[in-house]
């Protein structure tokens, strides 16, 4: 149990530094994880009170993407720490388990990471320790960052014994192995690392001992992901180069404005959001026999992290023996010289150190430079931590905040925060086509509020429905802290109203759809009893109606069949002609016609022109019964009776024989047309 309250249940992990347990607070019943510091922290009275300082500035930050911490106390000789439980696995474990990861997860990663960072870089918080093994994974696919302030306070009590700089060597920035000092941009240079490390599978640098890859951070240039990683957008390479340049300045400023970037260039390549890998935490067999997760990598362990500036002023001699014999010439002399001083300071020195020696105030340092803040602050044998934020009054370049504030009484070696101004915000530029989210982001980099007004949206004719075409006020406008920036959004291209375009050939109406902005669909085809074939009876959507420019709109085209004239015609010839037409014949009354040979086709049901629907393509002809008076003069009386009867005519004879004589006369006269049943006449006589 600890203060009464946490009860410390099974090993999560161990390191130099703390072990970790989980637990439950029996007040609120509620599962934690506990950190408990190594004993000999418990005994240091600056420690305790740098603890609880940066204890209560990590609770303070309220981000999702923050490990919650929840108390922080001491119970007897156990300093610890109680904080949100996690469930899942370590960034660490993901990439041991799937080796270097895809764009897209590393992006789904790396963002919640920075703007976690962001979060307590606003606060005037530096991590000082980012690394895989302090990126939380939980069993949902959320990304924590832990451990915000535990290494500023271990690095208060250490740095004045010994000049070591804290942190894991694989990811520290060359301005905390060089002087220790570090700010947002070192916090920027360990998320760049990190996110090689994400794209390629290791980090940039290797050695034998952290020593030389400490060297490394502060002599080589990061090579870019894509050396070692193909297929890593350039884009992103850029931005990664740039987070890893030796040159802080040469960084974003903060975590916000490196996520800001980052937001841009997925906009730009279209990289979309995935869902996290949750890893499986790997376990091993503890001292006592049980299965526990595997141990956390120490922030500072004496065998592999802990690097001071002694190690590297020596690894630079290594490579000047000249250096190195001078060295030698310079410490005989001095040896004997600082002993005497030594000597008789030792006594004025200690009274002075047991007295009012060991504290110092913070100077006045608002308003002023970075520059000169940074050497008053070191003039007062305090050690100056730098952050750049946003301030509406304060010039850039300018110093808007100290903490503890000016005046304060501080031990010497005591850190203290500067809050360098970098002016009021700007309105970013924000590429035409970003989504909203993408252009919220990156006003959210910026200290800035973005809002989307539906009334103030407009057409265009390339950006589509509902994408950023640009902001009010304009972006590289200044503002105040907080200020709202309306997004302008696109409803898409302008609304076309539909052309009229019935009665026109189907060539002709198109053409008028495509002048007006429209696109001609697939044709519709229609029977219409007025309208030819091939004429327009109308649209869909209707004329009139507005749709968006660009819209798909259909002709309605009618497709009637058109009955050919197929009077006089034979039958064979007449079917002929109706199915060339597309229609079909069908043979229906017959009767006699003055005007038409018996056997042919008198006319047709539909009449010839008439319009048809496809659908129903019969067509009924009536066909003529009328039998043609033959030329029967001078021919056998008896033949041309049998003829004419057997053509269904009622036949009279006038003969004055009879048998043997010839027709010398006919009624009707040749070529008359008479319908069947008729009388006719035939004669011989003179």
């Amino acid at each position: 149990m600890l203060d009464g309250r946490y009860r410390v249940d099974s090993l999560i992990a161990q390191g130099g530094m703390s072990t970790v347990y989980r637990g439950l607070d029996l007040r609120l019943d509620r599962r934690v994880a506990i950190k408990v510091m190594r004993a000999e922290f418990a005994t240091d009275p600056s420690f305790l009170t740098r603890f609880e300082r940066e204890a209560r500035a990590a609770a303070g930050l309220g981000h999702p993407g923050v490990v919650a911490m929840f108390d922080q106390g001491r119970d007897g000789d156990s300093v610890f720490l109680v904080m949100e439980l996690v469930d899942g696995g370590t960034l660490r474990d993901l990439l041991r388990q799937q080796g270097p990861l895809t764009v897209p997860v590393t992006l789904s990663i790396l963002e919640p990471v920075l703007s976690a960072l962001a979060a307590a870089h606003e606060a005037g918080l530096v991590h000082r320790d980012v690394k895989p093994e302090n990126v939380l994974i939980s069993g949902k696919g959320e990304v924590k960052v832990a451990d915000f302030g535990l290494v500023r306070a271990i690095s208060s009590t250490t740095m004045a014994t010994g000049n070591v700089i804290l942190g894991t060597v694989a990811y520290l920035s060359p301005e905390q192995v060089s002087t220790g000092y570090a700010d947002a941009r070192s916090d920027v240079y360990s998320a760049g690392i990190l996110a090689f490390e994400m794209l390629t599978g290791a980090p940039p640098y290797d050695g034998d001992n952290p020593i030389s890859v400490a060297y490394q951070h502060v002599h080589s240039d990061c090579p870019p992901p894509s050396s070692r990683a193909p297929g890593v957008p350039e884009a992103l390479d850029q931005i990664l180069v740039a987070a890893t340049s030796r040159n802080a300045d040469q960084r974003p400023i903060n975590a916000g404005a490196f996520l800001a970037e980052l937001v841009r260039a997925r906009a730009r390549l279209n990289i979309r959001r995935v869902a996290v890998p949750v890893p499986a935490p790997a376990t091993s067999v503890g001292r006592s026999g049980t299965r526990v997760l595997a141990a956390e990598r120490p922030v500072a362990d004496l065998d592999t992290d802990l690097v001071t500036a002694e190690h590297l002023r020596e690894m630079d001699d290594v490579f000047d023996p000249e250096m190195l014999r001078r060295r030698r010439r310079r410490r005989t002399t001095l040896i004997a010289v600082v002993l005497v001083i030594l000597l008789a300071c030792a006594a004025a020195v200690a009274g002075w150190w047991l007295g009012s020696g060991r504290w110092t105030a913070v100077p006045a340092l608002i308003g002023v430079t970075q520059e000169s803040a940074v050497q008053s602050a070191e003039a007062a044998d305090l050690v100056p931590v730098v952050s750049s934020r946003h301030h509406n009054s304060t010039p850039a370049g300018r110093v808007s905040a100290v903490d503890p504030v000016p005046g304060q009484r501080q031990l010497r070696g005591s850190t203290i925060a500067i809050v360098v101004s970098t002016g009021r915000p700007v309105v970013p530029a924000i590429t035409p086509g970003a989504t909203t989210d993408a252009a919220l982001a990156a006003l959210q980099a910026a200290d800035l509020k973005g809002a989307v007004d539906p009334a103030s949206a407009v057409f265009d004719p390339v950006i589509g429905n509902g994408l950023v075409v640009g902001t009010d006020p304009a972006s590289g406008a200044s503002l105040d802290i907080g200020s709202t920036v309306a997004l302008i959004v696109s409803k898409g291209t302008a609304p076309v109203t539909v052309p009229s375009v019935v009665d026109k050939s189907a060539e002709d109406a198109g053409n008028a759809l495509k002048v007006a902005g429209l696109v001609l669909g697939e044709q519709i085809g229609q029977f219409d009893g007025k309208r030819a074939a091939g004429t327009v009876i109308g649209t869909l959507p209707a004329s009139g109606q507005q749709v968006g420019g660009g819209s798909t709109v259909q002709l309605v085209v009618s497709n009637s069949l058109r009955v050919p004239p197929i009077a006089g015609e034979s039958q064979s010839a007449a079917a002929g002609a109706l199915s060339a037409a597309g229609l079909k014949m069908t043979v229906g009354e017959q009767k006699f016609s003055a005007d038409i040979d018996g056997g042919k086709v008198i006319g047709s049901t539909p009449a010839a022109g008439a319009l048809v629907d496809p659908a129903n393509p019969a067509v009924t002809v009536t066909i003529s019964t009328a039998v043609t008076m033959p030329d029967t003069v001078g021919r056998n009386l008896d033949e041309v009776a049998t003829e004419l009867t057997s053509a269904g005519l009622d036949v009279q004879v006038s003969s004055f024989w009879g048998f043997g004589d010839n027709v010398r006369s006919q009624a009707p006269d040749v070529g008359t047309r008479v319908a069947p049943g008729s009388t006719v006449s035939i004669s011989s006589l003179p």
